[in-house]
């Protein structure tokens, strides 16, 4: 498949605030990104007609409850029959920060035995209140995740974050269990880190919301699932980084750019 013929679906609600930049970052490089409405999706029942899947960040139904649930929850409620499809012909879904709260809570992620019935994890609220700041990562899978398969295990990428809740946390007595689970299944993707690679070992703000472990992305055992707090779309463009004017030669993309790519090389070389 071209890249032009691949379709890409952005799933918003009431909330939502990140889809046009989502959407013009796959359109960027060539993909036909088209912004939907869950109610818009339920009507004309039409979410098999792309490719991908994404839930891009906000705060969806405003975040009551919890951040995440009510998106999860209507999904399950309204689009149950064409997401469990899309989901088992392993088509790929992006969740962004509110969006992996919406996978979290939908038990797609971890999602250890496939779509569990309860949450696996949480995404609690940040040790030091809502977070707005750049971060850097390290790029921790082995080659599973499609969203990342073009990123080198080890590369550290600067990309921002902008969330109240965020903490990535397992169940206490199983917390090595699970962190173990994902090792074997390798679906670790992102953890925390500084700028020279040091894991931030929970330490603000170098981890900015205490996620257990530093964790700041993991995908499902596929590899085609993939949740993370941090803003990929808001690092496309090398003049979105903060420190751009200290660079002697501008380049064009930022280190967003590289999970984008990485997605959309899987699918035009899969389909």
């Amino acid at each position: 498949m071209k890249v032009e013929d691949l379709r890409v679906c952005v799933m918003r609600v009431g909330g939502t605030n990140c889809d046009l930049e989502t959407q013009r970052a796959f359109q960027e490089f060539g993909c036909r990104a088209e912004i939907l409405h869950l109610n818009d999706l339920v009507k004309r029942k039409n979410l098999m007609e792309y490719q991908m899947l994404v839930i891009p960040g906000g705060f969806s139904y405003g975040d009551y409850v919890r951040s995440g649930v009510i998106f999860a929850r209507t999904i399950s409620t309204r689009l149950y029959k064409e997401f469990k499809t899309f989901v088992e012909e392993g088509r790929p879904i992006l969740g962004i920060c509110n969006g992996f709260q919406v996978l979290v809570e939908e038990g797609l992620l971890p999602g250890f035995a496939g779509i569990s019935t309860y949450p696996e994890a949480t995404l609690a609220k940040n040790v030091a209140g809502f977070q707005c700041r750049w971060v850097y990562l390290k790029q921790e899978n082995n080659g599973k995740c499609v969203f990342t398969k073009g990123i080198p295990k080890g590369k550290i990428l600067q990309i921002p974050v902008a969330h109240g809740e965020g903490r990535f946390l397992f169940p206490k007595e199983k917390e090595q269990e699970l962190l173990d689970k994902l090792y074997e299944n390798d679906m670790l993707v992102l953890r925390y880190c500084g700028k020279n690679g040091d894991y931030a070992k929970g330490n603000f703000p170098t981890n900015p919301n205490g996620s257990f472990h530093d964790i700041a992305g993991i995908c499902n055992k596929e590899g085609t699932i993939f949740g993370l707090m941090p803003h990929p779309e808001r690092a496309v463009y090398s003049w979105q980084q903060p420190d751009w004017t200290t660079e002697k030669q501008m380049k064009t993309y930022g280190d967003g750019k590289l999970i984008f790519e990485s997605v959309i090389h899987h699918l035009t070389k899969k389909l």
